[in-house]
């Protein structure tokens, strides 16, 4: 099989900075000190049941400028597979569908605005399967419409779209096609012919499924239209996008099916070994996560271009990521497909340097964020400082324990990014009530002067007021909520990625008692200048 392309044309999704530089982050990015909010779009008090990129992605934007946080983590945007988890997309470049905002392609004519008048009204929670029901005919019916009724520009605009993305979108969209024809089944359950990527076979499925292929391909354009618009406004805002990438890509996904060369996989296309964690005090048998493992030497020999594919579109579309499982880089926890769980793996060299010397080299620079929690052995972190990527620090995890206190702010370096909690944690609050020992309590309480009445705010306060060069703090901290806004149960099979927030909470006194400690802890960068235009920004997009 031939190797992918290693130059992308990426211009279409290009946004200027305002200086007129590119969309990767710069030295001076990882110089300022900044503030921000963790919050996935699918949180978003959108209509239709899930969040998405519509009118309350932009007002969240504008709150984020007049609250003077500079920075908006989010988690992957990819079509969500297994559990509804964004780690688990089916794709490493497509985009949910499902956070296409309806009301945006009403307002521009792809769908009657009363055919919207079934989707359910802001609640709060996702209830990915009823949204998949009444959303997506709707978002066929206006991918349909467009291609019947669009202007000569705008279907210019989706032709050039095309025409620089097939290098993923073709495979993508055939993908979703096939899945579409055996029920969901994962890849390798095809037919023969279908699995191995006969030629032939795919030809006849492209005429037979043209109509279907077409729609897909308009929602993908959609989508990243919509995402273009919505961070142009964060551009203008001044605020940056923290992406998130998963080391590890799913089985079932179009990327191991397009490229079964780069993974680990036997002559009946299954995976030899499978990723995960070793046991530890928090699981006796340790974590099978079951994702297919690179064949490293492969990608070395080859440039490593799917990577610098990945990270050059992801950047794209961000200004700055979170590379998840940090740790797997330099080794990496390898375990026999055939065991039932993580207990007889082994650890395996990664990539290490020779991967980020060909991304720093292709990219310009490491605009990333190590995730380096847990169990990290000092071969990660002299990786970690070798690079000049910041790691991670989690204030829940600073109490009770002395071998915790590096989680603490007097033992920040500052290339850190302090979080007061992450998208697994429960809520600071929810913490502080349930899942804390007395001893954390009593530990947090001297450190911090955290209680009972103010917990969520005394730790958002030493994140932000640490050394630490980023602080970010989960909405659901800012807003001081329990567990019941918790995002992630990571043993959790069921019921995650569904918290979304309440229309009229992001209020103004909110966005001053944040703005004035991100003033006094010398996090605003661009002072109080507000949202403005953008030198340089293109036109308004069809679904801006």
């Amino acid at each position: 099989m031939a190797p992918p392309p290693r130059r992308l044309t990426l211009q279409w999704l290009h946004c200027r900075l305002p200086t007129g530089g590119n969309c990767l982050a710069t030295k001076k990015d990882f110089m300022d000190r900044a503030s921000g909010i963790l919050l996935h779009p699918t949180s978003f008090p959108s209509l239709g049941g899930i969040g998405d990129f519509g009118p309350a992605a932009h007002q969240f934007v504008d709150f984020l400028a007049s609250a003077r946080q500079r920075l908006w983590q989010i988690l992957p945007l990819g079509p969500v597979g297994i559990g509804n988890s964004p780690y688990s997309a089916i794709s490493a470049f497509a985009g949910n569908p499902l956070l296409i905002s309806l009301e945006r392609l009403a307002e521009r004519g792809w769908i009657d605005r009363g055919r919207l008048a079934t989707l359910s009204a802001p609640g709060d929670r996702v209830d990915y399967e009823r949204v998949r029901v009444l959303k997506t005919p709707l978002l066929i019916e206006a991918a349909t419409n467009f291609l019947r009724r669009a202007s000569v520009s705008d279907h210019a605009r989706y032709e050039q779209f095309c025409r620089e993305q097939a290098w993923w979108l073709e495979d993508f969209v055939v993908f979703g096609a096939l899945r579409q024809r055996f029920q969901g089944r994962s890849w390798n359950c095809w037919p023969r012919d279908f699995a191995a990527r006969d030629s032939d076979t795919l030809a006849r499925l492209r005429e037979q499924e043209a109509p279907a292929l077409d729609a897909a391909r308009v929602l993908q354009f959609a989508f990243f239209e919509q995402w273009r618009a919505l961070r142009a406004h964060c551009r203008r805002c001044g605020i940056r996008i923290i992406g998130d990438v998963a080391i590890f890509v799913s089985f079932d996904s179009a990327d191991v099916w397009c490229h079964p060369d780069i993974f680990q996989l036997n002559q009946d296309l299954n995976p030899d070994v499978v990723a995960g964690v070793p046991p530890d005090a928090f699981s006796a048998t340790g974590q099978r996560w079951g994702n297919p493992l690179y064949r490293w030497d492969a990608l070395e020999r080859r440039g490593f271009d799917w990577w610098v594919q990945r990270m050059r579109w992801t950047l794209a579309a961000c200004d700055i990521v979170r590379l998840d499982h940090f740790r797997g880089f330099e080794a990496y926890w390898e375990i026999p497909a055939t065991e039932p769980t993580a207990v007889r793996g082994r650890w395996v060299k990664g990539p290490c340097d020779s991967l980020f010397a060909v991304l720093r080299r292709e990219l310009g620079g490491l605009p990333f964020i190590a995730e380096d929690l847990g169990f990290i052995t000092e071969e990660v972190h002299e990786l970690r400082r070798r690079l000049g990527i910041p790691g991670m620090r989690v204030l829940q995890f600073g109490f009770g324990d002395p071998g915790a206190h590096i989680y603490l702010p007097h033992r920040f370096e500052q290339n850190t990014v302090a979080y007061t909690g992450t998208h697994d944690n429960d809520t600071t609050l929810g913490w502080w009530r349930s899942q804390a020992s007395d001893r954390e309590r009593h530990d947090a309480g001297i450190y911090l002067g955290a209680d009972d009445t103010n917990a969520p705010w005394a730790f958002l306060r030493a994140a932000m007021s640490s050394v630490a060069r980023y602080a970010v703090a989960p909405l659901q901290d800012a807003l001081a909520l329990g567990s019941e806004a918790r995002m992630n149960v990571p043993s959790l099979a069921d019921g995650n990625w569904t918290w979304r927030y309440q229309p009229g909470v992001l209020t103004g006194d909110l966005a001053a008692r944040l703005a004035a400690l991100a003033e006094v802890t010398d996090r605003d960068p661009l002072g109080s200048a507000g949202c403005g235009p953008c030198p340089g920004e293109a036109s308004e997009d069809f679904a801006a």
